[in-house]
């Protein structure tokens, strides 16, 4: 008879230590979504109506672009919400799971998009004997325990340490039970909750590419084994890199606030437009299209199809974004420049950056929004209007 084995992928958290508003598991990695790694890995193994992503609800329209890149094969059961744990979270995974009965489960944090076939393979071998399993890797360096003022007390033989990765697996039934049991607890991982039952739980070899992204470091480092396709070797990804480049232009026109990269600006008039006239985000979107050669803003979003009218300009800019990764292509970097006498711009910039990296889901370190004058010359400089220019990076896989 053959095993049904699920997944649990926790997806749930913030990232609020990696230091970036996109929380890791959406941010792109050789052209894919964190999470779109891990979940194709696991699609490898069982059948992906057993994966069961746990989510933040909030993130919804992260999550929807983090998993289009998945094939029509990849068809996943709706993600569920999780707590305010990550224990809460795995447990209300493991609900989800237990109407499809499987024998099995695989618990996997989605901050490890280094998950590999043979890694996988190794804690599903070790269930057949074992109520628990899950990769570790040996402690390198040597460990030393300390008193409150930080003097050491002792050397920690380091031996027999571990250090433990996901994804760890159990007997379904088993880990069910007791998550329900010490549901409110505090546990560092699923084994633990084992361990707290006397039950046991083997130790398979892990690989460092299976390492958690907690910290922006670990993310540089990631980037290095881009190419998930083979997951037996990892290499550097082929890639070619676009330049694009935007210019726009609107009037003014009497308001009391501009629309400048998705922030409202107080000023003495508005700009005018079909939609909401976002000079910013327009150039923007002009400069991605360019760079994938996909014509202009106009073509996708005709002036003359009432339905734009007064829509918000982050609309075209997202449309631009998941045009670049149907391409399996990645956003390397934005710049955009607006050019106007007011209103003034520089005490915006830094909402207007996050706002422009939260709608293209990438960091906000590669995203630049500056402003200039004209000196007083042409319209910008008799306040007649703001113009605004953009240039983006863009990297696409060589076929």
């Amino acid at each position: 008879m053959t095993q049904k084995t699920g997944v649990v992928i926790v997806a749930a958290g913030s990232g609020s230590r990696f230091g970036d508003p996109i929380p890791k598991q959406y941010h792109m990695l050789g052209g894919k979504s964190i999470l779109a790694h891990c979940i194709e890995c696991f699609a490898r193994h069982t059948d992906p109506n057993l994966i069961q992503v746990v989510y933040n609800p909030a993130h919804q329209s992260w999550y929807e672009s983090a998993t289009a890149s998945l094939g029509e094969s990849i068809s996943l059961p709706a993600p569920v919400a999780g707590g305010d744990t990550r224990q809460q979270s795995v447990l209300n995974g493991l609900r989800a799971l237990a109407i499809k009965a499987p024998d099995s489960v695989l618990i996997h944090d989605a901050a490890r998009p280094g998950i590999s076939d043979d890694v996988i393979d190794r804690v599903t071998t070790a269930l057949k004997s074992h109520s628990g399993a899950i990769p570790t890797l040996p402690v390198a360096d040597t460990i030393k325990q300390t008193d409150t003022n930080g003097v050491i007390t002792r050397t920690i033989p380091r031996d027999s340490l571990k250090r433990a990765q996901t994804p760890q697996g159990f007997e379904f039934n088993i880990i069910l039970a007791v998550h329900e049991k010490f549901e409110g607890q505090e546990f560092t991982d699923d084994a633990a909750l084992l361990e707290a039952m006397g039950l046991d739980v083997i130790c398979v070899a892990g690989t460092t590419n299976n390492d958690k992204i907690t910290h922006r470091d670990d993310f540089g480092r990631a980037q290095s084994w881009a190419d998930f396709d083979n997951k037996e070797t990892t290499h550097m990804s082929q890639e070619e890199y676009r330049a694009g480049t935007g210019f726009d232009v609107h009037r003014f026109a009497p308001g009391d606030h501009c629309i400048l990269c998705g922030v409202k600006v107080p000023h003495t008039a508005r700009l005018e437009g079909h939609s909401d006239a976002d000079v910013g985000l327009h150039t923007l979107t002009d400069a991605i299209l360019g760079a994938i050669g996909e014509g202009d803003i106009g073509q996708h979003f005709p002036p003359s199809d009432m339905q734009w009218k007064g829509a918000a300009s982050d609309i075209f800019l997202k449309h631009a974004a998941d045009l670049v990764r149907k391409r399996d292509g990645r956003i390397v970097n934005v710049d955009v420049t607006l050019i106007c006498e007011r209103p003034k711009i520089g005490p915006h910039t830094p909402a207007m950056r996050q706002k422009v990296a939260e709608i293209l889901e990438i960091d906000v370190d590669r995203v630049n929004v500056k402003a200039t004058t004209t000196e007083r010359l042409g319209f910008t400089g008799r306040e007649e209007g703001i113009a605004a220019q953009a240039a983006v990076s863009i990297a696409l896989p060589i076929s």
